[in-house]
């Protein structure tokens, strides 16, 4: 039986935890309810450009002393940041648990925030910009969220050079200690551990100043229609819809509904516009959802010649999933899908580590796997019906095109609208 421990320390800062005393292996995040979200038009990308600068020098060591001391003991260690928040975290053998806690937290509390080192990363971040720059299908999907969200959500997570070349190590750090206080963070820890390490987790951040969590604004989904030409072998294609936040109820169905049309090789798109036509190489569906909003995406890329035809047989297996719903087959399918992929990401202690992180900053709790499993148990075929007739409103499509591309009314014109 799996068995969760949330403490709350008195200054807010939350630990969850689970013991796996059959492994040899733990791991352990810092998880931070900030993201691009959480900056001014002027700070964007501040949040992933501390997530940089944590790698750097401390008072105690280099950057490169601190990437030799985890690689010394055989650890992984990473790090992300995402449009709502930021985490920090490393996998050890159980042996080296104490010296993972201590280097995470010797990041996190002690970055020099070096004004020399905060120059040589900002080149690395343009550097990285650039590289999604020159990635089709992430510029189109930036320009669709660009659209659809207006503010602080549809800003990069990267930055732009124009805000990045004004910030300096005194300005991120002032962006860290103003945001990154006790009541936004979550500590996740997974494996074979001792209640020592977790004492040793609870010491290090009681010292912290005692802050409430804090309630973001809220944003609106508004439909957009982006064309941007640049020189590329295919175009690329985004359209969405607006869907469910994280938290919501429908996420379940919402996710076997994304599986059926878009999630798989058996998918309708995939079976339909690949394999049936042979107009593309990948086509897919997903989700990105956040604390108040989300969208529903279907992503393609083709060439020229047969563009058309492609987004026509997209708009036609939209408008049947619409009509006609999914079959006890398809459902079944797309059921074991999902629970397939819950039930193996579960035999990694990093997986569950950032599955319980990321559980309880989204939803206040962390459903047990065999919850979880009954709630995917639970969707009918007639709640993905009726979730569709809901999510798939044409009158609130959006749309995001790059490459050598035709006009706006042209693709509209196409999917059938």
């Amino acid at each position: 039986m799996v068995m969760f421990e949330i403490n709350t320390l008195p200054n807010g800062v939350r630990i969850i935890c689970e013991k796996m005393p059959h492994v040899r292996s733990a791991a352990v995040g810092i998880f931070i309810d900030v993201g691009s979200r959480d900056e001014a038009p002027t700070e964007n990308g501040s949040a992933h450009f501390i997530e940089h600068m944590l790698f750097k020098r401390t008072s105690a060591h280099s950057a490169a002393e601190l990437a030799f001391a985890m690689d010394a003991i055989g650890g992984q260690i990473n790090a992300y940041t995402t449009r709502e928040n930021t985490c920090f975290y490393a996998r050890v053998l159980d042996t080296h648990l104490n010296t993972a806690v201590d280097l995470l937290t010797e990041m996190f509390f002690d970055c020099a925030f070096d004004e020399s080192e905060t120059g040589s990363e900002r080149g690395v971040i343009l550097e990285e910009i650039g590289m999604y720059e020159d990635t089709p299908d992430d510029a189109c999907y930036e320009r669709l969220m660009s659209g659809c969200f207006k503010g602080a959500l549809g800003r990069p997570v990267l930055g732009k050079p124009s805000t990045l070349e004004k910030m300096s190590g005194e300005s991120l750090k002032g962006f860290k200690e103003s945001r990154y206080t006790a009541g936004r963070i979550i500590i996740s820890l997974c494996g074979n551990y001792e209640d020592s390490h977790l004492e040793r987790i609870k010491e290090r951040f009681s010292g912290m100043e005692k802050t409430r969590r804090v309630k973001r604004k809220s944003t609106l989904y508004g439909t957009t229609v982006s064309v941007r030409r640049k020189k590329t072998e295919q175009n690329q294609f985004c359209l969405a819809f607006p869907s469910n936040e994280v938290s919501s109820d429908d996420r379940f169905a919402m996710n076997l509904l994304t599986t059926i049309l878009g999630g798989g090789v058996s998918s309708r798109l995939f079976q339909n516009i690949r394999e049936k036509y042979g107009l593309c190489y990948s086509i897919f569906a997903f989700q990105s959802c956040f604390s108040d909003a989300g969208i529903l995406s279907v992503a393609t890329a083709v060439n020229k010649e047969t563009e058309m035809r492609t987004l026509g047989l997209i708009g036609d297996e939209l408008k049947r999933f619409l009509d006609g719903g999914v079959d006890e087959d398809e459902l079944s399918r797309a059921r074991e899908q999902a629970k397939s992929a819950l039930v193996m990401s579960l035999e990694s202690t990093n997986s569950r580590m950032l599955k319980m992180g990321n559980s309880l900053l989204a939803l206040g709790k962390c459903l047990t796997p065999d919850e979880l499993l009954e709630r995917y148990d639970t969707v009918t075929s007639t709640e993905i019906l009726s979730l569709a007739q809901k999510r798939l409103d044409f009158k609130q499509l959006s749309f995001s095109a790059l490459g050598k591309t035709k006009g706006a009314e042209d693709y509209i014109k196409a999917l059938g609208l």
